[in-house]
């Protein structure tokens, strides 16, 4: 099998993973979501770099969209702050391998790298929300940025469980071969 073939493969289980936390493992509140769908964006940035976790968010959120909403007007905007968090750790991961290491083998950078992820992905979210209720007409600023502060801690205390889950994960993977030592 190519390396090409086995990447997308890597990315579509990766963006099944996804659809299932998504699906399954996911607390909604108005507009504030407990999960850990960001899990295998996180490590297909790790793996492959930013396109790959751009990539997987894209798909994953897409198929979510699509199977909870349909298809809206609005969907585009919602794919966004997925991708956002699979760019920004993407790049990390990919300046990493060009110094010949890899981001998971410093914790504390991956730590503040996957935090910076989801800061600009929390952001990104915000201003979702914000054209989603001028467009569909249900502005208010404490409904919009009022729940931000609550979306900002909440996704802190989620990067710390990923971040502790991913770390282990992809030294093993690495280890035992099942995916690439370094890109």
């Amino acid at each position: 099998m190519s390396k090409t073939t086995k990447k997308l493969c890597y990315i579509a289980l990766l963006v099944a993973v996804y659809v299932l936390l998504s699906m399954t493992f996911t607390i909604k509140t108005g507009n504030l979501e407990i999960t850990f769908k960001s899990l295998p964006v996180v490590v297909a940035a790790l793996l492959f770099g930013p396109a790959a976790g751009g990539l997987t968010a894209l798909l994953g959120e897409f198929l979510c969209q699509v199977m909870m909403y349909g298809l809206m007007p609005t969907t585009i905007l919602w794919l966004l702050p997925p991708v956002v968090r699979g760019l920004v750790i993407g790049c990390a991961a990919k300046f990493f391998w060009k110094s010949g290491r890899l981001l998971e083998s410093c914790p504390v950078t991956c730590y503040a790298v996957c935090l910076v992820g989801s800061f600009a992905t929390s952001c990104v979210t915000t201003v979702c929300l914000w054209l989603d209720s001028l467009i569909y007409d249900y502005y208010s600023f404490a409904f919009v940025f009022g729940s931000a502060l609550i979306r900002f801690g909440k996704d802190i205390v989620i990067v710390a469980i990923v971040t502790t889950i991913v770390i282990p994960l992809m030294k093993l993977l690495r280890r035992g071969g099942l995916v690439p030592a370094l890109n």
